[in-house]
């Protein structure tokens, strides 16, 4: 291939710089504006074979994105490390790089073009860093004959210029990527919002998990069946009782919850059963309780493994007979009232230590929904992040935006503390949030004030013992503190995993201990790296 000379005045430059404004400023699209100038570069200034090379952040290496002159075979071995060649270099530095002949410069690597179809003249190569925010993001290189009557100082400070406006076409360009996959987020949260069972009854998300709950409720949600809601605390069994309510024929009934384990065991009788004129110092009027007051509608019991024996009898009486005693009456008071029990114990090991009375077991645990714990829910954190995000933005008034990765890293997180947890952390970050976009710096630093918020009960799941909460062995006082932090899973993890097992016998609930874990954190662990033992 030939070079020509091109005799180049000012007002060459002048129109180069003015056309390359116009396509930069016309164009959304890097491809067209980029090649339009490289190619003026060459026709107008004699300025050969420009490319731009970017750094691909997934390998680490730069390659040539965009070019003009240069075969698509010539592109493909456009490729270097940092450092590698001229332009690995010219990155690296931050520094220009003006090679007045190729053929005498060891460091100029002739890989993307081949020297044999280079004129046979002396050939020049000029490289100048495309900068963002100071920082080098790829590089601007272009071939010419070092014998034109031209200047290099000129040649060089044109190609500054250029690599200015490239470099703000990408910009503009990442930016409009990055508004339109938040779009295209907010448009899958809204469809699936739409299209979920459980988005008429405030249940969001399509995991195969959460629908497998979903349809278990609304199977049962019309019919008299007690139903018992078995999850981890802080995974929506107050949302999943209300729906079964809102689904049946008892739907313009009222709907009562109450919190077994909130309220006091010397209140908790009269809560629910309420009580007659006098039948205790400060009783000055009758009162209905929670059980009577859900007649004709349906009534929640959150927490029930924490009722005492003597009110778990007086519920069971409820269950058979409809029938219940306010406190300090012997009258019988008939009720119409269907009861959804919950609670995150494990009710099968109260029974066993006698906690937990065996018939109310067998009536409440008629049919057992369990509902998925956040973690297992793939695809619907970031469905959920975004829905409390819009809730936060209009509580406090604000507009924030998650920025690009923060979806993806919510999804790896563990969410011990389930909806509950995700949904005060988003509304934390929103209001920490100086920026108008939630950035995955600020999530990750909540995050690990997060983790550090496990318990030692954490330890002792109810599916892993045999014994009440009372008669847990004893823990050495640094225990606590040895406790390693939830976090996001590494496969550098597998080794240390498998031999903690190995020495422990197989006892995941030893092994955790041993590594400073949760037992829930260690089961986690062992499916995500697909760990059988």
């Amino acid at each position: 291939m030939s070079e020509q000379f091109i005799d180049v005045s000012p007002d060459s430059e002048l129109l180069v710089l003015r056309e390359a404004a116009r396509l930069i400023g016309r164009s959304a699209d890097p491809e067209p504006a980029i090649y339009g100038t490289l190619r003026m570069l060459s026709q107008l200034l004699g300025l050969n074979r420009g490319r731009v090379a970017l750094l691909d952040k997934e390998d680490g290496m730069l390659s040539i994105r965009y070019a003009y002159g240069l075969t698509d075979e010539e592109r493909a071995r456009g490729v270097y490390a940092i450092g590698e060649g001229v332009t690995g270099k010219v990155f690296k530095t931050g520094q220009l790089a003006l090679v007045q002949d190729i053929d005498n410069e060891p460091v100029y690597l002739t890989r993307a073009v081949k020297r044999n179809v280079l004129p046979g003249e002396t050939v020049a190569y000029i490289a100048v860093p495309i900068l963002q925010d100071e920082t080098p993001i790829g590089v601007l290189a272009v071939h010419r004959i070092r014998s034109r009557n031209r200047p290099f100082e000129r040649d060089i400070a044109l190609l500054q210029v250029i690599a200015t406006f490239i470099s703000q076409i990408l910009r503009i360009n990442k930016l409009i990527a990055e508004h339109t996959a938040q779009l295209r987020t907010e448009n899958e949260y809204l469809k699936t919002a739409l299209e979920s069972r459980g988005s008429a009854f405030g249940i969001l998300g399509e995991s195969a998990a959460l629908q497998q709950a979903i349809r278990q409720a609304l199977r049962v949600a019309d019919t008299a069946t007690t139903a018992m809601l078995q999850g981890e605390s802080g995974t929506g069994k107050e949302k999943f009782a209300r729906m079964l309510h809102l689904a049946s024929g008892r739907r313009d009934g009222p709907f009562i919850s109450i919190n077994c384990a909130a309220i006091p065991e010397t209140l908790i009788e009269s809560e629910l059963f309420g009580y007659e004129k006098g039948a205790f110092t400060g009783a000055t009027q009758a009162k209905k309780g929670k059980i009577e007051l859900a007649s004709g509608g349906t009534l929640f019991l959150d927490e029930i493994g924490d009722l005492n024996l003597e009110l778990q009898a007086k519920l069971l009486r409820v269950l058979e007979q409809q029938m219940i005693q306010r406190v300090g009456s012997v009258r019988d008071i008939q009720v119409d009232v269907r009861i959804i029990a919950a609670t995150h114990k494990n009710l099968q090991n109260a029974v066993n230590i006698g906690t937990f009375r065996l018939d109310l077991f067998y009536r409440l645990n008629v049919f057992p929904i369990r509902l998925p714990a956040l973690r297992e829910r793939g695809g619907d954190i970031a469905v959920l992040a975004r829905h409390f995000l819009n809730q936060a933005n209009q509580e406090y008034n604000r507009n924030e935006k998650f920025g690009i990765g923060v979806l993806d890293h919510l999804e790896r997180y563990e969410w011990p503390g389930n909806i509950r947890q995700l949904e005060n952390v988003v509304k934390r970050v929103v209001l920490l949030s100086p920026q108008g976009v939630i950035t995955r710096e600020l999530v990750e630093e909540v995050l690990i004030d997060e983790s550090f918020v496990t318990s030692i009960s954490a330890l002792y799941e109810p599916e892993d013992a045999n014994i009440s909460a009372h008669k847990r062995p004893n823990m050495p006082p640094s225990q606590p503190n040895a406790l390693r932090p939830y976090a996001w899973v590494s496969e550098d993890e597998r080794g240390m995993i498998t031999d903690a097992l190995r020495s422990c016998g197989g006892n995941k609930t030893r092994a955790a201990i041993s590594l400073g874990l949760t037992p829930r954190q260690l089961r986690y662990r062992m499916v995500k790296l697909d760990i059988q033992m």
